[in-house]
């Protein structure tokens, strides 16, 4: 009676020759195999790989589907797949069975496959572009609210420069006349006349600064 690891080498050799040439099937070492259903690009494409353990085929070998290539794999199709190979692997015990339970597969693919959607879910992508109209939303809502500066006319910045001494900073008694009309108002005579004479005094000190164009 053969041994598994000599039933493993006969069942080998026999892979390589039955799937020689097929692009689906892939030998990863002497004990793992992996077969790729479906067409490359298909959302429904999903790969099963198969490692063989030291007592196979007197025990199943293990199954893995957890690989990248099956990252849009729904939970449900996976557990299906699975629970189909297993099985079918418990009706083979013994026997060499890789050959048997990757054809299997192909047998009930559609049947298998039946819940994986054909394309990405659509949920995902308007998600998204609901969450670009808020976030511009938003960034619109933020511009409206800005306050809107002050547009000065020609003429009132020439006003506004020749009350400063060109620096930005206003010159000593550029108020003064202001203050001198709000007491002839509110005042007596005499305190306009001394604010008056104080500002006429103040405005012959200062140097004349002339103002640039603008």
């Amino acid at each position: 009676m053969s041994t598994p690891l000599e039933q493993q080498t006969d069942e080998r050799e026999a892979l390589q020759s039955i799937y020689e040439g097929d692009e689906n099937f892939k030998e990863i070492n002497l004990t793992t195999f992996q077969y790729k259903y479906g067409e490359e690009d298909s959302y429904k494409s999903f790969l099963v790989e198969l490692k063989w353990g030291e007592n196979y085929p007197d025990e199943a070998p293990t199954i893995n589907l957890n690989t990248f290539y099956n990252r849009n794999l729904l939970p449900v199709v996976k557990d299906a797949i699975e629970t189909a190979l297993n099985t079918e692997a418990t009706q083979w015990l013994g026997c060499g069975m890789t050959y048997t339970l990757f054809e299997c597969l192909k047998d009930n693919l559609e049947q298998l496959t039946a819940a994986q959607p054909e394309s990405a879910p659509a949920v995902a992508a308007a998600d998204d572009g609901v969450a670009a109209l808020k976030i511009s939303d938003t960034t619109a809502d933020a511009k409206q609210k800005e306050p809107k500066k002050e547009q000065l006319t020609k003429a009132q910045k020439r006003r506004q420069w020749e009350r400063t001494d060109h620096k930005g900073e206003h010159a000593r008694g550029w108020d003064w006349v202001d203050i001198v009309k709000h007491l002839s108002q509110t005042g007596s005579k005499e305190d306009a006349a001394a604010a008056l004479e104080s500002a006429a005094a103040a405005a012959a000190a200062t140097p004349v600064l002339h103002p640039l164009n603008i």
